[in-house]
């Protein structure tokens, strides 16, 4: 399995980031099942104030740039989500809308056989 790990900011109106919040609690179910065809297992997603730390995990044959981009294309659905949910974010850089976060530590680097 792969993981990735992504960071946004949303919009700064807590209006906005709760409607932001509703949406993701009642995701569409067209965007669920394009993800998992495309070999995303899991994503998750944190907030602090208003800004968002996402965890991707997907299958070990999955590469970014061609299954989101065959995402997208699953469903005219997906696209209009990734639009709707647009409105509410505003990218860190100004080159990639969900930056990419490097990994610096894995604890099983260090101690793989304790628990």
């Amino acid at each position: 399995m792969k993981s990735y790990a992504k960071t946004i900011l949303l919009k700064n109106n807590p209006g906005l980031i709760a409607e932001y919040m509703m949406y993701h609690d009642d995701i569409w179910p067209e965007v669920v099942k394009s993800f998992r065809a495309v070999g995303v297992v899991d994503i998750r997603i944190w907030i602090i104030g208003r800004q968002l730390f996402m965890v991707m995990d997907t299958k070990d044959n999955f590469d970014p740039n061609r299954d989101m981009e065959r995402y997208l294309q699953l469903n005219p659905k997906n696209r209009e989500w990734e639009e709707k949910m647009k409105t509410y974010q505003e990218p860190i850089t100004d080159y990639e809308h969900w930056a990419e976060l490097e990994l610096i530590f894995k604890l099983s680097d260090h101690a793989p056989d304790r628990y």
